[in-house]
């Protein structure tokens, strides 16, 4: 076992530390360790199921229920396209096909390289300046096809 993996299952155990009751606290937890190691990895729930004596299948099971967890290293840029009711009218979807087209990828895969990975949300919040696009957490309003493209450029997207 790598140093790095071994100071990955100390953190777990220092999250558990934090709660009072593992199971009950499940879902808290599995959002720390992701925060903490940026995804949940096998090697998580095993040690997640060693330390709460909670079955891998039923973390797993809790964990894929909820959209919020990844299984898979975060890409370097995360791109969100928000279809809800006043992006999808505004033209969302010719964005996110614009956004597909560019790195070839559909939306809850990542990009070959780790560059990208490309999700679509419910809602971004930001009504009045739909349609939005979010890379990173940073809010891009009045997105259209060609906008976008600028945006993505500015994150190293490099398709001409």
């Amino acid at each position: 076992m790598s140093a790095k993996s071994k100071q990955n299952l100390s953190k777990i155990a220092d999250i558990l530390a934090r709660y009072p009751s593992s199971r009950g606290s499940l879902i808290p937890i599995l959002q720390d360790v992701q925060t903490e190691l940026g995804y949940l990895s096998e090697e998580a729930i095993l040690e997640l199921e060693r330390l709460t004596e909670i079955s891998a299948n039923e973390i797993y099971g809790v964990a894929t229920f909820y959209t919020q967890f990844r299984f898979r290293p975060p890409s370097e840029h995360t791109v969100c396209v928000c279809e809800g009711t006043a992006c999808h009218v505004r033209g969302a979807k010719q964005v996110l096909e614009e956004v597909k087209s560019r790195l070839g990828i559909e939306p809850g895969q990542s990009t070959e390289d780790g560059k990208f990975d490309l999700e679509r949300v419910a809602c971004l919040g930001c009504c009045a300046l739909a349609p939005v696009v979010s890379v990173d957490g940073k809010v891009h309003a009045g997105m259209n096809a060609k906008k976008i493209v600028s945006v993505l450029s500015k994150y190293g997207d490099k398709k001409k």
